[in-house]
This record gives structure tokens, sequence and C-alpha cells, in this order.
């Protein structure tokens, strides 16, 4: 084949190959119809995948949950490593009983400063500080027990007395 300069501009040079070639292609440039894309298809079915994909997840997140919560609410303080009764005289005598019982403050082993922080958050007042021997189950300075305590509950702006552990 020789470049296309050098062929005359009419089909009498051609060899019937070559015309058969470039009928052929011609046809076929001619008949095939170019690809379309359909990107809002594409766009939604990527869409569908992605939601159907999240709420999958949700619903498997949901179900995990409710298992545990369901095997928590099943076990009931049955579990070995907490005793069911874990409320003592010690616990309650640094336990705050708020506005009916509605705000449970626990005060159990807080040093003097976060027990006033935290007096000062429940808008409560602080009363007397007393001092008491705890022995080797107390950390000294921190809150051994309060006045009142739970199951008493206390109003706004109440005296909490706090005792602490002597060193």
């Amino acid at each position: 084949m020789t470049s296309h300069d050098a062929r005359p501009s009419s089909r009498t040079g051609y060899t019937s190959f070559e015309e058969e070639l470039v009928n052929a292609m011609n046809d076929f440039a001619n008949s095939a119809d170019a690809p379309s894309v359909d990107s809002v298809g594409i766009v939604r079915k990527t869409r569908r995948k992605r939601v159907t994909a999240i709420a999958g997840l949700a619903a498997a997140l949901i179900v995990a949950g409710g298992g545990t919560a369901l095997a928590t609410a099943v076990s009931n303080g049955s579990d070995a490593s907490r005793p069911a009764a874990t409320t003592t005289a010690t616990d309650d005598a640094t336990t705050v009983l708020v506005n009916g019982s509605k705000i449970k403050r626990e005060f159990a082993g807080l040093d003097l400063d976060f027990a006033k922080q935290l007096l000062l958050k429940s808008q409560l007042e602080l009363g007397t500080v007393s001092k008491v021997d705890c022995g080797k189950n107390g950390k000294p300075g921190s809150v051994h027990s309060v006045d009142p305590h739970s199951p008493k509950a206390v109003s706004i702006g109440d005296t909490i007395n706090l005792t602490l552990c002597a060193g």
C-alpha cells in the first residue's frame, strides 16, 4: 500500500481488496452505535449498595447490642466476679441521693478537694469535716463516710458533713 498522497482522487487506483476493506470499514463505522454510559444509573446503584451496607451494619450492631443487653438482663447479678448484693453499709455511707434519689453522688475514696468540687457541682453545701481512723482499709485523706447518706435523700442546698480517713 502506498501513502494517501500518491493515490489519485478517484477510486480507480485501489485494488479490489483495498476497496472491500474501505467499504467494510465505512459500513462498520456507520452502523456501530456509540456506547452509552448510564451515569445516573451507576450512581443510583452505588448509593443503593452503600445504603444497604450501612443498614446491614446497623442491624448487626443492634442485634449484637440487644444480645449483650439480653445476656446482661438474664444474668442479673449471677456473675461470679460480682456478688448479687453489692451495696454494703460502707457503700451506702459514701453515697448521697440528691432530689429524691434522681441524682446519685458517690464520694468513696475521693480526697477533700474532689469531694468539695462534687458538692459544688451537686449544689450542696459542705458542713463539718472530721477524721476517723480507718486502719489499713482507707487511704489517708480520702472520704470514709458522708452524713446524711443513702437511703436518705437530700435537696439542693442542703449541708453534707464529710468524714475523712486519718493518716
